[in-house]
């Protein structure tokens, strides 16, 4: 639980919706700078089509005194300062998979986990990704879990799916409260390992599927898109999401490159033939990028 329940508590209840939902994303130093991703994330609320509104949902979790200064300057009455102790955040962006990288996800994880105990659904979005439909409609009703993918098969149901935490939908009741716990608890488990590649093994879990119950969903690239399984049409998508794509700079350019091929889409008198250019500055930084027309 975090430590300063009442503050988070009046976060919460200014940015809640009447189902008790909040939007979380996660702050720190390095994306915090003026013209980096943070400045991308919002303006991509406010160019996307019926996202703008969703901004007062918007609980911006800062993980450092540098990042909460600014959220405060930008997006003021929905910022909450969440310390983690014995990170240096001075040292500027977080490299995947490194200590510091590891102990701020694990961190994000127990938060979470401490959203559902206080009663809050959340959507959880990760800073890298471009909301330019509203999401809600296509999430499912009644289920538990629901997470996008790095790889997605179409199946929705189908645990096979290679899963990316980096945007979630989680309800908040008894068998999400201890899911979170129980994964949580795995971090000593698997040393090393980052939250998301320990879902991926439990997601299969029987302990998780059967004795807690928890239902899950997959969502489907078609909507909820990044750079990983790029699908080229334009006009289901949802959001846009900078994953496959290693580096804060080249996420940055990659997302900037992605807003500017979203305006033109909207600007356009005839759409019927614009499709998504390959993510080519991101292309290098990882191999496992598939383009599907």
């Amino acid at each position: 639980m975090a430590k300063d329940v009442g503050a988070l508590q009046r976060v919460l209840l200014e940015a809640s919706t009447e189902e008790k939902t909040v939007i979380l994303t996660t702050l720190y130093q390095a994306w915090a700078e003026p013209n980096s991703t943070f400045d991308l994330f919002l303006e991509g609320f406010h160019v996307g089509v019926g996202t703008k509104r969703l901004l007062r949902h918007l609980v911006v979790v800062c993980m450092d005194e540098e990042a909460y200064s600014r959220c405060l300057e930008i997006h003021p009455r929905r910022c909450y300062l969440l310390k983690t102790p014995g990170i240096d955040f001075f040292s500027g962006q977080k490299n995947f998979m490194t200590p510091d990288y590891l102990k701020m996800m694990w961190r994000r994880l127990e938060f979470l986990g401490s959203i559902l105990e206080l009663g809050y659904n959340f959507l959880f979005t990760s800073m890298d990704i471009l909301w330019l439909r509203d999401p809600f409609p296509h999430l499912f009703s009644g289920v538990d879990f629901q997470v996008t993918c790095d790889h997605s098969n179409g199946n929705t149901s189908d645990p096979g799916n290679v899963v990316n935490g980096g945007f979630k939908f989680v309800q908040a009741n008894h068998r999400t409260v201890k899911f979170y716990k129980y994964w949580y608890e795995l971090r000593w488990t698997f040393c090393g390992k980052n939250e998301q590649d320990v879902f991926n093994i439990i997601k299969h879990d029987r302990f998780v599927t059967e004795e807690l119950g928890l239902t899950m969903r997959f969502l489907d690239t078609v909507y909820f898109r990044g750079f990983c399984q790029l699908h080229r049409e334009m006009d289901k998508i949802c959001i846009m999401h900078a994953n496959c794509c290693l580096g804060l700079h080249n996420k940055i350019n990659g997302l900037r490159q992605s807003l500017k091929d979203w305006k033109d889409y909207l600007s356009a008198t005839d759409r019927r033939n614009m499709t998504w250019p390959s993510p080519d500055r991101c292309r290098g930084s990882m191999s496992n990028i598939s383009l599907i027309v």
